[in-house]
């Protein structure tokens, strides 16, 4: 047995079972020990695809993904969804095969500093230095991205990988079951202590107070239906961060909206409340820093309680704050279901609608609309229940690809990506897997042929006329994109809709269907 046989079949022992690919001659050894390892190979045509989908499959299956990339550059082309996955908290193993360590420090083209790309998307980063070693630093690897969680890159030179080892798989099985034993003992010593429950309870009883809930509690079904009988048993507002790494919606669960993109909405929102309590989510701070206005989003007048910080278990804190404010007066009643989209031609607030209309029970909704989904939070609020990924980390081409892995994650549940069309582009490639692996993804590309949050943005700033150099970096018109051409080259149907009546009929089509599907939404 080979160090590649070993690293792959120790990944498979412990529960990597899946591997987001993009190799190269580097990683031949580790391609060829993929057969018969229990390990399935899911091959992406760009880097950033193998990432995104790796980011969104570890959200769905709540274990680790597993990532496969060709040397610095590969592992540089993957950096921009490793650091969505970072920002989101979510655990993914990256293997980065490298140059063997007699061919390092001679110049070869492809030698870089895979150790310093990593860095700074990476909560671990290690250079195995022995074949025998590889299911070792396998086993450390996974621990780190389950414990931080994060990203754990473990960078595996070539010799290592066709050198002579001894199998591991039996002793990493039993070392990574170690290493859940511990993590329990780590959770438990991370429980949320009294006074926080205490001083968070009283604040919640003010005459206004805001809970803000990030993904730690929005993640749980249990923990939201709990914070919505706290907001009613203490009248507070709840509210939902901007970008959930996952949220559990719609059905009976309490619809609880998000906090504002802009800094000055957001601090609008929250002025006039008698305290912030945060549960599983930082102090929130504004996306970018603009002239004159603060980078914190909360008033400098509000007290602001942590009633659990990222990590903590937001869902026992949940629990122990709604004994200490005890039962509501009464049953807060459930949201009204999604209605139907006004009739002709599409805004963005019809495909909003007819998204939330068409989707299907147990939906998981790829939200990377950027300022396309717009109408989509609002409408979809009384949508049967689903689940909601949202981009964490703010760069663009997360949404294609996130969705693909997640449909990896859950083939027995329908997968919508709500898709602006310029951020789409970036890992367009990501079609091609979803048509390769008959994944049942459906893309609704919101297609206003502009980067449109730029506009916006620059609206904001008081550019109502941009000149002769600013307009064309804005504008995705001239030549338009036709995304029906695009999908349908990549092996996925597609169709293009201008009205609800035709938006709403594609989507019926495409969720009915097995397999993947696009509707271009000319809004």
């Amino acid at each position: 047995m080979n160090g590649a046989e070993s690293l792959l079949r120790s990944a498979a022992a412990a529960g990597l079972d899946v591997c987001f690919a993009n190799p190269g001659t580097t990683e031949l050894d580790l391609v060829r020990a993929l057969d018969g390892s229990g390990v399935r190979p899911i091959l992406g045509l760009f880097e950033g695809v193998c990432t995104g989908a790796a980011d969104g499959f570890a959200r769905m299956a709540g274990r680790p993904a597993l990532v496969l990339l060709h040397l610095g550059p590969g592992l540089a082309n993957g950096l921009a969804n490793l650091h969505n996955a970072a920002k989101g908290r979510t655990p993914v193993v990256v293997l980065v095969g490298d140059h063997a360590t007699t061919h390092r420090g001679r110049g070869a083209p492809l030698e870089a500093d895979v150790e310093g790309f990593a860095r700074p998307v990476s909560c671990w980063v290690r250079t195995s230095a022995a074949p025998e070693a590889l299911a070792r630093d396998l086993g450390d690897a996974v621990d780190a991205a389950t414990t931080a969680p994060g990203v754990a890159t473990l960078v595996v030179p070539a010799d290592c990988a066709w050198g002579e080892a001894e199998p591991a798989g039996e002793a990493v099985r039993a070392r990574v079951a170690g290493g859940a034993v511990a993590r329990t003992a780590a959770a438990l010593t991370g429980r949320v202590d009294d006074r926080a429950i205490a001083d968070a309870a009283g604040a919640l009883r003010g005459p206004a107070a805001t809970l803000l809930l990030g993904a730690d509690a929005l993640a749980s079904p249990e923990a939201v239906t709990i914070a919505g009988r706290v907001a009613a048993a203490t009248e507070c507002r709840l509210l939902a961060e901007t970008f959930p790494a996952r949220m559990e919606r719609g059905g009976y669960l309490p619809a609880i909206p998000k906090l504002d993109y802009f800094p000055q909405d957001a601090t609008r929102t929250l002025t006039g409340s008698s305290a912030l309590v945060l549960a599983g989510v930082p102090a929130p701070v504004s996306f970018f820093a603009y002239p004159g206005v603060p980078s914190e989003i909360a008033p400098p007048e509000l007290p602001v309680h942590v009633l659990s910080a990222p990590g903590q278990d937001a869902l026992d804190a949940l629990r122990r704050v709604a004994e200490r404010v005890g039962p509501p007066d009464g049953a807060a009643p459930p949201p009204a279901g999604p209605g139907e989209p006004a009739p002709g031609p599409l805004t963005l607030a019809s495909v909003g609608a007819a998204v939330a209309a068409a989707q299907p029970e147990g939906a998981v909704v790829v939200d990377e609309g950027i300022t396309a989904s717009a109408g989509y939070w609002a409408a979809s609020a009384g949508a049967p229940r689903h689940t909601l990924l949202a981009l964490t980390g703010g760069a663009i081409g997360w949404g294609p690809p996130a969705a693909t892995g997640a449909a990896v994650a859950c083939p027995d549940r329908p997968v919508i990506n709500l898709q602006a069309d310029g951020s789409a582009m970036y890992t367009l490639q990501a079609l091609w897997t979803q048509a390769r692996e008959g994944l049942d993804v459906t893309t609704v590309i919101v297609a206003n042929r502009a980067y449109r949050i730029l506009e916006v943005e620059m609206a904001r700033a008081g550019i109502d006329d941009p000149g002769p150099a600013l307009a064309p970096l804005t504008d995705l018109g001239t030549p338009g994109l036709d995304w029906v051409a695009l999908a349908t080259g990549m092996g996925v149907p597609a169709v293009q809709a201008t009205t609800s009546e035709e938006l709403l009929a594609a989507l019926g089509r495409a969720v009915a269907e097995p397999g993947p599907h696009l509707v271009e939404a000319v809004a």
